[in-house]
């Protein structure tokens, strides 16, 4: 039996397809991907900064010390981390939309249980059911990665990863909602539009048809040979620099309203209004480093945006101090203590470069790992992930041990030294094979 394609008669109507062969068009694909992607991962990025907005009310109302506080927001970052890889390899063998829409059905039930827990523990088992279903973001990459208009894979890609103004959404709808009806009452805010979310995906998006050839390996040994195939470092070598920016920024967008409330002395309303620019410039610089990362490989890009990345924490990490210099003339006395614009100005900055990294890193993954970008995107959101959940333990314990509320700020500029290490080692291997 022939196919028939849809196609354009001389008068420019279009045939309509046959019976039995209901196929959207490519366009239609592309941008229903582009569009309800990056609205998923904007959704399941604002449940994972939940409880860092509402965070006083929780440490008061549960009488939580710091630490304890500090697992409560590691706990979606740690089970999200480790459902990333999988939820990656499930989306190449079953369908990114599929896994998609299970990961976001899952959030359901446990933003409800948020709203009415009343023990620590049920917080922790909310927040780890929650972490599980953030398995749609590494879906949605490969969803996107696989249907996204082929001429502009990176853009395609930036926007899905500037879903991460997710974390503003909930700096500026949480503390309304909060002080008006009580914050009980804000986790059932993200109910309606995930469900809604959910529904548009089953009903417009569609599952790229993976190519079958023969017979097929079990999904337990598809999954085992993923996880073999990690044993290879060329895989490895975008994704460590990834993992840091991704999980620099997830860390630093739990901890900003704290801090600033802490450091500034704001209401949790105000300090969420100034965490806000910072998630907008990373998710502007993903878009930018995208489509920049299409027209040429910026291979180089990352060490620039590692440099500049790096001047900004070493900026960040000065406490306040005064010092007293005795020069010949008598003592001078010199006192530093950054202004909330300057802070401010100096997070914009970092997030836009942090952003450019992100989006030109994962463009590179595709272009490098096209056939293993499941596997290579979703180990890439494994360390970020990792990374993020080991932040707000070191950002406590590290304040405590030394005294120094910018502390969380020296270790990242540790750990960026670090991976930048690890980076020039990678180079003196010579050129990827």
């Amino acid at each position: 039996m022939k196919r028939a394609d849809s196609a354009l008669v001389p008068g420019g109507v279009p045939v309509p397809e046959r019976q039995g062969e209901p196929s959207p068009p490519l366009g239609y694909r592309a941008l229903v991907v582009v569009v309800l992607s990056p609205l998923a991962f904007a959704l399941v990025f604002a449940c994972w900064t939940l409880f860092a907005v509402l965070g006083l009310e929780l440490r008061r109302d549960l009488a939580l010390p710091p630490l304890a506080f500090a697992g409560l927001l590691a706990m979606p970052l740690l089970a999200g981390a480790l459902a990333s890889l999988p939820a990656a390899l499930l989306a190449r063998r079953l369908g990114g939309r599929r896994v998609m829409l299970a990961c976001l059905l899952v959030i359901c039930p446990f933003l409800w249980w948020i709203g009415h827990a009343r023990h620590y523990p049920e917080f922790l088992l909310a927040g780890l059911g929650m972490g599980v279903g953030a398995g749609a973001l590494a879906a949605g990459l490969v969803h996107v990665a696989r249907l996204g208009p082929s001429r502009h894979v990176g853009l395609a890609l930036g926007l899905y990863g500037a879903g991460m103004v997710g974390a503003g959404l909930g700096y500026l709808l949480l503390p309304l909602v909060s002080q008006a009806y009580g914050w009980r009452v804000a986790p059932l805010l993200y109910l309606l539009p995930v469900v809604l979310v959910a529904g548009l995906l089953w009903l417009f998006a569609d599952d790229a048809e993976a190519p079958r050839s023969g017979r097929e390996p079990g999904l337990a040994a598809a999954l085992s040979a993923g996880l073999r195939r990690l044993q290879d470092w060329t895989l490895w070598r975008l994704a460590v620099t990834y993992g840091f920016f991704f999980g620099a920024f997830v860390g630093l967008a739990l901890w900003l309203p704290g801090e600033l409330t802490a450091r500034y002395g704001l209401s949790l309303q105000a300090a969420a209004l100034w965490a806000l620019p910072f998630p907008l410039a990373v998710g502007a610089g993903q878009v930018l480093g995208g489509a920049l990362a299409d027209r040429r490989d910026f291979r180089s890009l990352r060490w620039w945006v590692s440099a500049f990345v790096l001047v900004c924490l070493f900026l960040l990490s000065y406490p306040p101090f005064e010092m007293v210099i005795h020069g010949v003339h008598g003592p001078l006395a010199l006192r530093y203590d950054a202004p909330l614009w300057g802070f401010e100005l100096l997070l914009v900055l970092m997030g836009l470069a942090m952003g450019l990294g992100l989006g030109s890193l994962m463009r590179l993954i595709h272009r490098d790992h096209g056939d293993d970008m499941a596997l290579v995107a979703g180990l890439a959101l494994t360390l970020g992930g990792l990374f993020a959940a080991l932040l707000p333990p070191v950002f406590v314990l590290g304040s405590a041990w030394t005294g120094l509320s910018t502390a969380g700020f020296m270790f990242l500029y540790a750990a960026l030294v670090a991976c930048m290490l690890v980076m020039l080692a990678d180079h003196a291997r010579g050129p990827r094979p």
